[in-house]
């Protein structure tokens, strides 16, 4: 996986990664990947937080009822009550994605 390809990283791309760096077999990785997905998959649909070190929380919320609008007539419909899923990243993650300090240059 290379940084700054504009490329998505997809599943096969995990399960490849984890056989070249961890050295399992890529049956062994591809099911490794799938495990840890499962698992992250699962504490979501119980309503859980999940929080990787150094990486970040995934966070499950909870909307309630409101009324929308359609933006094409206008009319007034209501949203029904819905969980969300939202990711939140650490500070750690922030300063990598940001060139390693996370300071922002000042012009001067």
């Amino acid at each position: 996986m290379t940084i700054g390809t504009g490329k998505t990283v997809i599943r096969v791309d995990l399960c490849e990664a984890v056989y070249q760096k961890v050295g399992l077999s890529r049956t062994e990785s591809a099911a490794f990947v799938e495990l840890v997905l499962k698992e992250i998959t699962d504490c979501l649909e119980r309503g859980e937080t999940v929080k990787l070190s150094s990486f970040g929380s995934f966070v499950v919320r909870k909307k309630g009822e409101r009324i929308g609008r359609n933006p094409k007539t206008g009319t007034e419909v209501p949203i029904s009550p819905r969980r969300v899923m939202v990711f939140k990243p650490s500070a750690i993650l922030k300063q990598r994605i940001n060139g390693g300090n996370g300071a922002i240059a000042e012009a001067d």
